[in-house]
């Protein structure tokens, strides 16, 4: 899937720049010079994501940012502030006015990729960017894993529950927010049936030593923490 980014920047030298890598990178993008222009676009072609400068020539950043979050419509739109502003108070008037993320200039193009993706995920959208830790690597535009380049065989709901792991690496989740996750809070299953996937998926990923990574927390749930086996 083709994600969607805008991007609403009065600069046209950074405007184009971002552009540049967002396309490299996969993404569908739209540019905007000022939050007019910004508003008709958001309105003909919904992005996924959008990327709001602080200074715009009609109108600010924030101003923007605050009103789609008022907005029933674009209240879950994803919005990450690029801007110079690096002050701490700008900062917060930012996050606290609705946006996602900040990022300050200047910034590199892997910095701002791996922020749009991390955004992406949070709001529920999906990602085709690869998901790397430890031995693993899971491609979700292939919907394959591998393990130091070489492909395990893993099945579909294992599949789904390794990558719900890797994208929450270090926490610590129930059975019952497991299931939530991985299987929908509309599906009415056993809290046990995740004791069984998790050792299909220990075993699938057995050969590559990355089995530990699935940790048990007594009491608790389930762990994943690549690289560690206490």
């Amino acid at each position: 899937m083709t994600h969607k980014v805008l991007i609403v920047e009065d600069e046209a030298p950074v405007r184009q720049m971002v552009a540049f890598n967002l396309n490299r990178a996969g993404f569908s993008v739209f540019e905007a010079g000022d939050v007019a222009s910004a508003r008709s676009v958001i309105a003909d072609n919904r992005p996924d994501l959008v990327l709001i400068d602080w200074m715009l020539p009609d109108s600010s950043g924030l101003e923007l940012t605050r009103s789609l979050k008022r907005d029933e419509a674009y209240k879950d739109l994803p919005i990450i502030m690029l801007t110079a502003r690096a002050e701490e108070q700008s900062k917060i008037l930012g996050l606290d006015g609705g946006a996602d993320d900040y990022v300050t200039k200047p910034f590199s193009a892997r910095e701002l990729l791996a922020r749009i993706n991390a955004v992406l995920r949070r709001a529920g959208v999906e990602t085709s960017e690869p998901l790397s830790l430890g031995v693993l690597q899971l491609r979700p535009d292939e919907h394959r894993v591998f393990a130091d380049e070489r492909e395990l065989v893993i099945g579909p709901t294992e599949y789904k529950l390794l990558k719900f792991f890797m994208q929450n690496n270090e926490r610590v989740f129930s059975r019952e927010q497991i299931l939530d996750a991985v299987w929908g809070r509309n599906v009415y299953i056993e809290e046990r049936t995740v004791d069984v996937h998790v050792q299909r998926l220990r075993k699938a990923l057995s050969k590559s030593g990355a089995n530990s990574y699935v940790q048990t927390v007594r009491g608790a749930g389930y762990r994943f923490s690549a690289g560690r086996t206490n």
